[in-house]
Formats: structure tokens, C-alpha cells, sequence
């Protein structure tokens, strides 16, 4: 079965970014449901995937990255307000058996991501 899965790399320190909260929310009609809060590890991973097996469903989704909480608990000055606080980025999901990645590169002022493996 499928998995959908993240990690986060602080570009800004070169390190993984630990402790960041993580919320996925699927979206039907409109309608934005939370369905899993996580948090990232020392390595800037969960410690297991976000939707799994059965729970995995074709559709959209969208991860909401905590970041402006992360760099101010690293004593990152940033202006007020933040020029990134949450960052959510929304995703399609066509085939639920397979391993969906989603990296995300972030710094206090941009962030990258890409489908990763």
C-alpha cells in the first residue's frame, strides 16, 4: 500500500529542520478536514508516514508547515510580521499505492519543494 511522507531541510543552518509542526488536511468539496498532526524529529522527518494503507485515498491535500515557530525557537530575528509563517503547500494524490514524498527546503525568506522519491 501507499504512504505520504515529508522532511524538512533548514537551508538557512544547512541542518535538518527538528520540531516543526506539521498539519495534513484533505479537501473535498471545498471543505478543508485536519486528519493527522505531526511533528518533525532530529533527522526533519515524522516519526512514521502521515497517511498510510488505507487511510491513503486519491485526492488533494494540503500540508501546513509551522515554520515561523521553528526559526523563532532557533533565535531568528525575522520582521513582524513574519514574511513566512505557515506554509502550505497543496498537493494531488492520483495513486494511492504509491510512495508520495514531499521535501521541503525552507530558509526565514523562501522555501522549495518537488515530488521526491
Amino acid at each position: 500500500m501507499g504512504k505520504l511522507t515529508t522532511h524538512i531541510l533548514d537551508t538557512a543552518h544547512g541542518k535538518p529542520a527538528a520540531g516543526v509542526a506539521i498539519e495534513l488536511h484533505g479537501i473535498a468539496v471545498g471543505a478543508r478536514l485536519l486528519l493527522v498532526r505531526a511533528q518533525t524529529n532530529a533527522d526533519g522527518r515524522c516519526d512514521a508516514p502521515l497517511l498510510a494503507d488505507y487511510k491513503l485515498q486519491p485526492g488533494i491535500y494540503e500540508l501546513d508547515f509551522h515554520i515561523g515557530n521553528y526559526f523563532a525557537g532557533l533565535g531568528v530575528a525575522t520582521q513582524q510580521p513574519r514574511f513566512l509563517d505557515v506554509i502550505t503547500i497543496r498537493i494531488g494524490i492520483s495513486d494511492a499505492s504509491a510512495h508520495t514524498h514531499v521535501p521541503l527546503l525552507v530558509s526565514p525568506y523562501g522555501y522549495s519543494t518537488y515530488r521526491g522519491s
